[in-house]
């Protein structure tokens, strides 16, 4: 059967979760409970965070890091975000986590390289990154120190970061049309910023920014060697202008596309392990922006 990777809630982080990062949402995501820390889970869930911080592997330990990204820069190893005060992130600040999201900097003062898709969640609202905070800081500490990247001259090189920042980075929510309804500002929310799709189905330049004159036209180079990733636009022909938003809303749950087939590889984990844990209502607001989007011609 056709292994069709469409939909994915991850960006450039496009990795396979293990079964083990499948079970560190704990407790069971709820964007309506009351407490802080089970909201944050689901955020959680929206942003695809196990999936890059477990690396692969009945091993695995989760969200302690270790995922190498391989692209055409070098390899990037994801890092251990669990609470433990020495390899993770438990001497961070609440600060610390909002500046990193929302400004792509750490609590020492470097700049991240944007494999972390900063620039997409530095659009997340306030209430949305003290909930991830808190579910973060509810999850068992994991010692694990934290591999160095591999990355090929002269990307290793961060006082270039800068220059890359100021060409690609935006700080602050995205701008968007005034007159759309609700569902379809909570899908742009999902689909821009916490799920950080464009960062996977937008092609990109020669530096690694988004070609945004394209977006979410899919990309001809997708990494770690997963072949091109999918037009999500409503184009008839390259993308998924056939598709009704029911079909978008169900593949999205169940990985099942319009003509009976099942997302394979990393795009059925993705389904699994984020998608499927949103609500009903996230699932349609999605597909309610994807299908308001420009068509557009694509791989």
């Amino acid at each position: 059967m056709r292994q069709f990777p469409a939909l994915t809630a991850l960006g450039l982080l496009l990795a396979l979760g293990s079964a083990a990062a499948a079970q560190t949402a704990d407790p069971a995501p709820d964007p309506a409970s009351p407490d802080p820390a089970v909201r944050g889970a689901y955020v959680f869930a929206a942003g695809g965070c196990a999936a890059c911080h477990t690396a692969p592997g009945p091993d695995a330990k989760p969200l302690a890091g270790g995922r190498a990204l391989k692209t055409a820069f070098g390899t990037f190893y994801t890092p251990n975000i669990t609470p433990d005060p020495e390899t993770g992130i438990g001497q961070w600040s609440e600060e610390d986590f909002r500046r990193a999201l929302r400004e792509g900097v750490s609590p020492s003062g470097e700049d991240f390289y944007p494999a972390f898709p900063y620039t997409a969640y530095t659009g997340m609202t306030d209430r949305d990154l003290a909930d991830l905070w808190a579910y973060l800081r509810s999850v068992p500490p994991v010692r694990q120190a934290n591999k160095p990247h591999e990355l090929a001259w002269p990307y290793s090189w961060r006082s270039l970061l800068p220059g890359w920042r100021m060409l690609n980075f935006t700080e602050g929510p995205f701008l968007v049309p005034a007159g759309q309804s609700a569902e379809w500002y909570r899908g742009a929310y999902l689909v821009r910023v916490l799920g950080h799709c464009g960062e996977c189905h937008t092609p990109r330049d020669m530096l690694g920014g988004l070609n945004w004159y394209s977006p979410f036209a899919g990309n001809p180079e997708a990494p770690e060697g997963q072949g091109k990733i999918p037009n999500i636009t409503p184009d008839p022909e390259h993308g998924i202008g056939e598709w009704s938003d029911k079909d978008i809303a169900y593949y999205l749950e169940a990985g099942m596309t319009p003509d009976g087939d099942f997302a394979g590889g990393a795009m059925s984990e993705v389904i699994r392990d984020n998608t499927s844990k949103l609500t009903a209502a996230d699932r349609e607001a999605i597909a309610t922006y994807l299908k308001s989007l420009k068509p557009l011609p694509g791989p």
